[in-house]
């Protein structure tokens, strides 16, 4: 058993079992095959290590569309940056999740909205309900399970194909994926009064070009596309901090 494989191992029975001081172990027993898919989700995590592309996003919110083009940054496991490049100069808009804090920063307007990188802040400002290291595994084709995991089963196939649903105390996911590589095609996610669902979309190869998204009951479309990815090229943990400028006007997340 490689290095690799125990580390997920490992893993996997801290997320099923708990600990003293953590919540209860699953509600009902998890099968041999949820076993395996759950640590096929949790190796392909543990593999990735940085993404760094080009991306066009396409983002519709009550009705109101948005197109940004910019320089998408992410290193596992909880650090992004995306940044609207301007012809010349600084640039236009920047936000950045980075050692707990998320900084969105408008250049045109000298403004900053600031707060802690959570779910929550997250599901209010974005319409996405995503801890940090949620958000990286999608921008990475993946996904983190739920730290306090109670349920790991296996769903009959539906008109998208067999499903593996990861219940936690608080977020519910269910992970559309292929059972022998890994490799996930759909995921919803649900946290209190927020879900979304992400479509991934791959070419020819097999290869993450991008992703389309679902959030607030359809209050919030999206389309993420890469240009030119490059995965594991190593990025410096420095990239994604972000300095507010004195002069801009603050508004804090709560």
């Amino acid at each position: 058993m490689s290095a690799q494989r125990l580390l997920s191992s490992a893993l996997l029975a801290l997320l099923l079992a708990g600990c003293v001081t953590a919540l209860p172990g699953p509600r009902q027993p998890v099968s041999e095959e949820a076993r395996e898919a759950l640590a096929l989700l949790i190796d392909r995590w543990h593999q990735f290590g940085d993404l760094r592309t080009l991306a066009e996003i396409v983002v519709e919110r009550g009705g109101k569309r948005q197109r940004l083009n910019g320089v998408l940054l992410a290193k596992a496991p909880e650090s992004v940056r995306f940044e609207v490049l301007s012809p010349f100069g600084p640039p236009l808009f920047v936000s950045t999740i980075h050692a707990g804090q998320l900084v969105i920063y408008d250049a045109l307007n000298d403004a900053a909205t600031v707060g802690p990188a959570t779910a929550d802040t997250a599901a209010r400002v974005l319409s996405l309900p995503l801890d940090a290291d949620d958000l990286v595994a999608v921008l990475a084709g993946r996904t983190v399970p739920p730290k306090d995991l109670h349920v790991a089963e296996l769903v009959p196939p539906d008109a998208d194909g067999p499903s593996l649903n990861l219940i936690g105390r608080l977020h519910r996911q269910r992970v559309w994926m292929d059972f022998k590589t890994g490799v996930i095609r759909q995921l919803d996610f649900v946290g209190g009064r927020y879900e979304a669902r992400v479509i991934f979309q791959r070419d020819g190869r097999g290869e993450l070009i991008g992703f389309d998204l679902d959030a607030a009951g359809g209050y919030v479309k999206a389309t993420v596309r890469y240009q030119r990815p490059v995965i594991d090229g190593g990025i410096d943990a420095s990239r994604f901090a972000f300095t507010v400028p004195k002069s801009a006007k603050i508004q804090p997340i709560r």
